[in-house]
């Protein structure tokens, strides 16, 4: 049986994504970088499951996700973006394989980002972000979620880069096997990589080609 969480509170931090924060059911448990499929309570959505990961931590007290809405159809993620406090999800268990395994490099595209929100809060409430970097692609500079807090997290360990747009701070184009050899000197450490199906593809058999160890590469299959 599907659990059912009132949202507490919503809050935009793109033009396109907002996080929600939810109740958490007793005795609900997850590990950081783990997701769940989400429905919204409505005859009409219930069955509509969607997933999504964990943006809080395991020991919060409220659930927490941080969500990109796609507006260019009627879907479950525009629906989403019309809720409003005290509305009511539907959530499963926790499932995922992306959880940490080790110090290393995390690339996302996107809304790819979002387990590594979970893990990277995990690893600051653990002091234990150093030796950890993070590359994030996106289009344009509005598009980066939470800038500000891994600018600060992690310094010159994050590595933005933009395709569409070029910006100060920002690199632009798209991750290739130069742009790695650029940014990565140790490819036998952990690689965590999420972000659309084709983006892991390509990037994981970037890494292998230089060098990196397949088992080593973590995403979810």
């Amino acid at each position: 049986m599907p659990h059912t969480v009132k949202i507490k509170q919503i809050q935009s931090l793109t033009h396109d994504v907002n996080q929600y924060t939810l109740e958490k059911p007793d005795g609900y448990q997850f590990e950081s970088g783990q997701a769940t499929e989400v429905a919204i309570n409505h005859e009409q959505w219930k069955d509509e499951k969607r997933p999504f990961s964990f943006t809080s931590l395991p020991e919060d007290d409220h659930l927490e996700f941080v969500i990109k809405s796609y507006h260019d159809h009627e879907g479950v993620t525009h629906q989403l973006d019309q809720l409003k406090v005290d509305d009511e999800l539907l959530l499963e268990d926790a499932w995922g394989a992306i959880t940490y395994k080790g110090k290393g490099v995390f690339i996302a595209g996107g809304a790819g980002v979002t387990p590594f929100i979970g893990i990277f809060k995990w690893l600051e409430a653990q002091g234990k972000v150093e030796g950890n970097s993070l590359i994030f692609a996106n289009k344009t500079s509005k598009d980066i979620i939470l800038e500000a807090y891994f600018r600060a997290l992690l310094g010159d360990n994050f590595i933005s880069i933009l395709s569409d747009e070029e910006a100060s701070g920002s690199e632009n184009g798209r991750i290739d096997v130069d742009f790695l050899k650029k940014h990565i000197q140790d490819f036998s450490q952990h690689f965590y990589v999420c972000g659309p199906d084709k983006m892991v593809q390509d990037i994981s058999e970037q890494l292998e080609s230089l060098g990196a160890d397949p088992d080593g590469i973590t995403f979810e299959k």
